[in-house]
């Protein structure tokens, strides 16, 4: 019987928009020792600091407050003892403000005695500024000056390892690396050696499986009368039974929705991998390459050969810049001969466009459910659809351009084939985003104290 010491982390969260109630259950049920949320894609933190722009005070996560008014109550036992401890980076682009909120939270809630931490410098566009640095798309941040909106480095352990030094009970986070969330509680519970890289590589994979949340309990797995998942609209969180030595076990909350088998950890194991043997994080560069998985009684599956080598020397930093606009217009046509009708109907929007002289630098101009994803591979058998949408959207440098865009597809209306509907247009700012690498020295990480009454 393995007989060391262990903890169980559970995954809240694997991006911002995602279902609230599965967190709460794991709060409730999930006898958890550390709750984690992952909330941050590149375009996430990018769109989070156009909102601080507008507004100080904002910039972080937008369920925050319905997140942590779902998990607080069950933060503490009955006599008043902490149950478990939250990490987060919700904090998007403006952690200080989201630990503010958090102990507003906690006071609106009643609850006291709380510390929360906010760990910040990843934000590290003061840095970039006026260097003739290259994008890994080839662009200079010297030249896109003006557009650059965001720039923000992948933390590791360190800030949330300096905030659990400090007793923090809830630690809230910006653009800190997916995995680091989950193996900082790791280190800091069992007393890992930063320089440990085959426990860090181990940490690292458990981080990697518990990131997305229910993509391991099988949600993006389903696959009906292939691969049926049971009761996926009530899909149950996962949690990480992890001993001393790194050994762990991925289960969820009995009852709950969705399983946990060696398939769906397979699956998650390879999701958003590249490079299995050199899985680069500010922590370590894990070895998945030996990773193999067996499951010990339903719904847990223990995970085995993770390994590690030294960090990375330098940080990625992910770079957010305004690049033009997009327009975009949507009709449906239904009934007898609508694949056609709605063919017509494109070559009428592009013809358009010339005639117009409307300037654009990429356009899409597809029949959904036809042609979108595959191209026309399937001609003969959507002859005789029924329905099908039309979508034209163009990448425009001015925002004019983007308007016409739209405007063509809803003038359709009454200057199209017969039988079109549900016309829809937007137009929105393009924020795109690319990397670089940055020397550590040069990122300089903080931890700010929020301390509850």
């Amino acid at each position: 019987m393995n007989t060391l010491p262990k903890i169980r982390i559970g995954s809240g969260a694997g991006y911002a928009g995602d279902r609230v109630e599965p967190a709460i259950e794991l709060a409730e049920k999930g006898n958890l020792d550390y709750l984690v949320f992952e909330c941050l894609a590149e375009r996430t933190i990018a769109l989070a600091n156009q909102e601080k722009l507008k507004n100080p005070d904002a910039g972080y996560d937008a369920l925050l407050e319905k997140r942590f008014y779902g998990v607080l109550p069950f933060i503490n036992d009955q006599q008043g003892n902490r149950r478990f401890k939250i990490i987060s980076n919700m904090g998007a682009a403006n952690p200080v403000a989201a630990a503010k909120r958090i102990r507003e939270i906690l006071a609106d809630l009643n609850i006291h005695g709380i510390k929360v931490a906010a760990v910040t410098g990843d934000d590290v566009l003061y840095q970039l500024q006026n260097r003739a640095l290259t994008l890994d798309n080839g662009l200079k941040i010297d030249v896109l000056a003006a557009q650059v909106v965001s720039a923000n480095a992948y933390l590791g352990v360190e800030g949330i390892l300096a905030a659990l030094k400090q007793d923090a009970d809830i630690i809230i986070t910006g653009r800190v690396a997916d995995p680091s969330l989950f193996l900082a509680p790791l280190i800091h519970e069992f007393n890992w050696s930063l320089s440990d890289w085959n426990k860090l590589g181990k940490g690292t994979v458990i981080g990697h499986l518990l990131e997305c949340a229910g993509q391991v309990t099988g949600g993006y797995f389903a696959d009906p009368g292939i691969k049926d998942v049971p009761h996926l609209d009530r899909l149950g969180f996962p949690i990480a039974e992890v001993d001393s030595e790194g050994n762990a076990i991925i289960t969820k909350v009995e009852g709950s929705g969705g399983f946990v088998t060696e398939a769906t950890c397979k699956e998650q194991l390879l999701y958003e991998i590249h490079q299995p043997d050199a899985y680069l994080t500010p922590d370590v560069i894990a070895d998945f390459s030996h990773v193999y998985f067996k499951a010990l009684a339903p719904d847990q599956v223990a995970v085995y050969g993770a390994a590690g080598y030294p960090k990375p020397e330098k940080l990625k930093v992910t770079v957010g810049f305004t690049d033009g606009f997009i327009g975009e217009g949507q009709i449906s046509y239904g009934g007898p001969n609508a694949r056609q009708r709605a063919d017509l109907a494109r070559k009428v929007v592009l013809s358009r466009l010339q005639q117009t002289k409307i300037c654009y630098e990429d356009i899409r101009a597809d029949l959904m459910g036809v042609d979108s994803l595959y191209g026309d591979c399937s001609q003969s058998a959507s002859d005789h659809i029924w329905e099908v949408r039309l979508r034209v959207a163009a990448r425009c440098k001015k925002k004019t351009d983007a308007v016409a865009v739209a405007n063509e597809v809803e003038s359709l209306y009454t200057n199209g084939p017969y039988g079109g509907g549900g016309a829809v247009k937007t137009v929105r700012e393009v924020l795109a985003v690319a990397a670089l690498y940055l020397p550590r020295d040069e990122v300089h990480v903080n931890v700010v104290m929020e301390s509850a009454s």
